[in-house]
């Protein structure tokens, strides 16, 4: 198995903005994500971390390295980077309630 971790550190009171984005939507089925081969599920976790901040961590868990690799190539994960580039006019600002973001990717061994 393959994790793909996601982190957003955003100001107090913000995480639900970062969890909108990427929680599912039970009224329109499943994401184009959600529909590819070898993905197997997606968590989303909310943690205070101090005061005025919290973190958002996404993992989303795959069968193989070469499923994940698949998604991020494919057209439909393509088009929907490049509708966001277009809606803003070029790359879209970072919001001000995002104060870091970072991801990693990891190989399950157990």
């Amino acid at each position: 198995m393959f994790v793909q971790m996601r982190k957003w550190t955003v100001t107090e009171g913000n995480s639900d903005k970062v969890i909108e984005r990427f929680k599912k939507k039970p009224d329109q089925g499943p994401s184009l994500i959600e529909q590819r081969e070898g993905f197997i599920g997606r968590e989303l976790l909310v943690k205070n971390v101090r005061r005025g901040e919290e973190e958002v961590l996404m993992l989303v868990r795959w069968e193989s390295e070469e499923a994940w690799k698949a998604w991020e190539k494919s057209p439909e994960h393509i088009a929907g980077h490049k509708a966001k580039i277009k809606e803003h006019g070029g790359k879209p600002p970072r919001p001000e309630y995002i104060l870091d973001m970072d991801h990693a990717s990891y190989t399950v061994v157990e």
